[in-house]
């Protein structure tokens, strides 16, 4: 049977090119330890990882090198904020589209002393700014928001909380799982203090390699939750304070470095607008052809405007679970059903607690292929 991949909201695949073969040849002919070993092979591999620092920063608009730390996962780097900047009595601001990622560890910090709100979003994830500005108050430290719904693909105007962040003084923290490698996000220009990322999604590199980008005004409130050997001033006790050495500590992933540092190579090459507009023609032809069946409700926006290449579908006469089956078994279509990791993004969007089948689509995509996922979906649906 053939395979059509629509779960990219999860992870990419395919990934760039060279990414597998790039992590391969490190570990056959030298994955030596940087910040350890003294020695060239562990030189060049420390060149490479101070490039794709490079390449991150160019990414995301911003100047400094040294403020590109690099963790495991975005919901890693969430955690790392999330706990290393919020104290008791502390009060901060997310978007009713929020991934657990944010949820849990806030949740988690509620019994320390931190309380959240959550500013309201409408049935297609549109988000009430004006709702958001009269959460903040006195204890409010910052305003932390997913850039894009992992459900419905819609996009938080990231430059106009900005704003609203600086007006108030407030810390700005952005997850950018979901939008990173896909739309052009300027920190300097949005005010962010924190983005997180995560390389293996839009950026097409490997699972398991993540990372953080942070201003130089929230390093100075924030501290480090894992403390280790970091290769430097290895004389004291207590954990450095320059960056990015201040939140490595231990070994680095470096084959997913490498992966990374190639699949980012690919995107500069290829240009992220050209990708992203592949994938909103994939997606805007699949919006057209779905939206002919009145037996299947479109979650999100219906237009192209603010969104990702993410669409959920509601299967209105049939349970999700059992229409994301069989669309595996009859045609070999994968994607993602049931609640996303995404609760309260569901209970916004008015898709909790069925949940909804997710089909997120790359560049790799094909209409041919969503031609057959379409014709599956009427043959489930009865049109």
């Amino acid at each position: 049977m053939n395979q059509i991949y629509f779960d990219n909201g999860s992870t990419s695949w395919p990934k760039a090119p060279g990414v597998p073969e790039a992590m391969a040849d490190l570990l056959a002919h030298g994955a030596f330890n940087i910040n350890r070993g003294n020695y060239e092979g562990a030189y060049e591999i420390e060149g490479v990882v101070l490039d794709t620092r490079e390449q991150l920063t160019r990414l995301f608009h911003v100047k400094n090198s040294k403020g590109v730390v690099f963790t495991p996962s975005v919901t890693y780097s969430l955690n790392l904020f999330i706990k290393g900047f919020l104290k008791p009595g502390d009060h901060v601001i997310v978007t009713g589209l929020e991934h657990n990622a944010v949820m849990r560890p806030l949740e988690q910090m509620k019994a320390v002393g931190v309380d959240y709100d959550i500013a309201r979003t409408d049935r297609d994830g549109n988000l009430d700014l004006e709702h958001l500005r009269s959460l903040i108050g006195d204890s409010t430290r910052a305003v932390l928001v997913t850039h894009a719904s992992n459900v419905c693909g819609t996009v938080v105007p990231i430059e106009e909380i900005g704003k609203i962040c600086q007006e108030y003084d407030l810390i700005f923290a952005v997850d950018t799982a979901q939008t990173a490698g896909t739309l052009d996000i300027d920190m300097e220009n949005c005010g962010i203090d924190f983005l997180a990322f995560t390389g293996h999604k839009g950026l097409l590199g490997p699972q398991g390699i993540g990372g953080f980008l942070i201003s130089e005004r929230l390093d100075r409130d924030m501290k480090p939750l894992i403390a280790g050997g970091t290769g430097s001033q290895s004389d004291s006790l207590l954990m450095p304070e320059n960056l990015p050495d201040k939140y490595e500590s231990g070994t680095m992933n470096l084959p997913g470095i490498i992966g990374l540092h190639t699949a980012l190579s690919y995107l500069e090459e290829q240009g992220i607008g050209r990708i992203h507009d592949r994938k909103m023609s994939l997606t805007g032809y699949f919006l057209e052809r779905v939206s002919e069946n009145s037996k299947i409700r479109i979650v999100g926006r219906k237009d192209l405007e603010h969104r990702v290449a993410v669409v959920s579908l509601d299967f209105q006469t049939m349970d999700n679970a059992v229409a994301a089956f069989e669309l595996e078994q009859a045609a070999g279509i994968m994607t993602r059903v049931g609640l996303h990791c995404a609760p309260v993004a569901h209970r916004s969007l008015g898709t909790f607690p069925q949940g909804t089948v997710r089909f997120a689509f790359s560049a790799s995509n094909t209409e041919e292929e969503i031609d057959i996922c379409i014709e599956e979906i009427n043959k489930l649906a009865h049109l």
